[in-house]
């Protein structure tokens, strides 16, 4: 039986120390990989073999927000992704939830409770989310639309969200200006929007808006 492979995304050391902790107890035959850079754990997800889930904190280095959960589900569709944070888990849940992530458990939680989400997560369990409040503005139609977008189409839209233009995309990603703009007419028609102005300010609905 080929090993289990769990990267674990988060940009403090010391809380990756105890989700391996947590891992070692839930799945003890698992080879863990680590990532302090959102950009460390797009690489790992994209470049490893075999990958059976992922722990990764809302607010790393590189993260706007749920990018960071939208950009690995883009990356790795059938990976289970279970977010490890401090935000609030009555509205960070659900939302994280719309982007393709199978359950949330807080920062402040025992090792015990850790170890059981990652156990959970593992098995492909998704978790049951706390009862948000009315006024919880949860994601619907435009985040599901947002989570179908490919790796690709989610760098670069990305890009287009810091204000770069097509030029300085296609450097970035190593292709050309017509490939880039061939993704941003997809980008356009997934997301139901006519320009790019209207792509950036649907995708703001990746911004964190929840209290520490």
């Amino acid at each position: 039986m080929t090993q289990r492979t769990i990267l674990v995304a988060d940009d403090h050391p010391l809380f990756r120390q105890a989700l391996k902790l947590a891992i070692g107890r839930a799945a003890p035959d698992a080879a863990v990989i680590e990532a302090g850079q959102l950009h460390e754990a797009l690489e790992c997800a994209a470049a490893a073999p075999r990958l059976d889930l992922v722990t990764l904190d809302l607010r790393m280095p590189g993260a706007d927000g749920f990018s960071g959960v939208a950009q690995i589900h883009a990356e790795r569709p059938g990976t289970p992704i279970l977010v490890v944070s401090s935000a609030d888990a009555v509205d960070a849940a659900h939302r994280a939830r719309a982007y393709g992530a199978i359950g949330f458990v807080s920062k402040t939680a025992e090792l015990a409770e850790l170890e059981r989400a990652v156990a959970r997560a593992l098995a492909g369990e998704t978790d049951a989310l706390p009862q948000p409040d009315a006024a919880t503005d949860t994601p619907g139609d435009m985040a599901a639309r947002i989570a179908s977008l490919t790796p690709t189409e989610m760098k670069v839209l990305t890009g287009v969200m810091a204000g770069k233009l097509n030029k300085q995309i296609a450097f970035q990603l190593g292709v050309t200006e017509p490939t880039v703009k061939g993704h941003m007419t997809a980008i356009l028609r997934k997301l139901g929007v006519l320009n790019r102005t209207q792509a950036v300010l649907a995708a703001r609905t990746l911004d964190l808006a929840v209290e520490e």
